[in-house]
């Protein structure tokens, strides 16, 4: 909460989930940055980092997964290992960087995809409304980067996987920027890259 020139305004917690697997070369990461440089101007957003590199992700198999399935049957949705559940629904908004991947997004970013869809605290279910989702978050943003150009192609399943999931987890506005072509010399890739920065930066300012 701050209060600006007399006016008391509520800060909105962002969790900016970082799946930018080549680190601190990634040109997603600058885009990333970028994005939360342009909250940053508004002074109205707290963020939260989670890089997903750093953390023991498990996919859902084996014990792991007949564990999950115990705690779920008995209702211990506060055991340690829906923390990133928690975190996920309790954000004012959620901003995720990721690369092109395989046709989509990284594996590792699925995995926390898994570990975050548990019900009764992402998402529920009854008979009256089927399946909806219970996340706090009204907006969810989506940067990538890929080496080929992909904007009207089917192949890309990255962006139309990431605004499914926000619909999902209930979140009603999802928006992306993405940088395109970054390989194929048509344009040199600091160009379309600063491009891309400029939008995300922009478009943070009035998100």
């Amino acid at each position: 909460m701050r209060r600006l020139s007399g006016v008391l305004r509520m800060t909105k917690n962002v969790l900016y989930i970082d799946c930018c697997i080549r680190g601190e070369e990634s040109r997603t990461r600058q885009l990333g940055e970028a994005f939360l440089f342009g909250l940053a101007i508004r002074e109205t957003f707290t963020v939260e980092r989670l890089t997903l590199m750093e953390e023991p992700l498990i996919p859902l198999a084996g014990d792991f997964f007949l564990q999950r399935e115990r705690l779920l049957e008995n209702g211990e949705l506060s055991h340690p290992r829906f923390r990133y559940a928690h975190q996920f629904a309790s954000a004012d908004r959620i901003v995720i960087a990721a690369p092109f991947w395989d046709l989509s997004v990284p594996a590792l970013l699925k995995i926390y995809i898994e570990n975050i869809s548990v019900q009764g605290i992402t998402f529920d279910v009854d008979e009256d409304m089927g399946l909806f989702g219970i996340c706090r978050a009204e907006k969810m943003f989506f940067l990538t980067t890929r080496g080929g150009d992909y904007r009207q192609s089917p192949l890309e399943t990255g962006i139309p996987m990431m605004r499914n999931l926000a619909t999902f987890f209930g979140i009603k506005e999802f928006d992306y920027v993405a940088a395109d072509g970054l390989d194929l010399l048509i344009e040199p890739p600091e160009v379309i890259l600063g491009r891309a920065i400029r939008e995300a930066q922009d478009r943070a300012v009035v998100w």
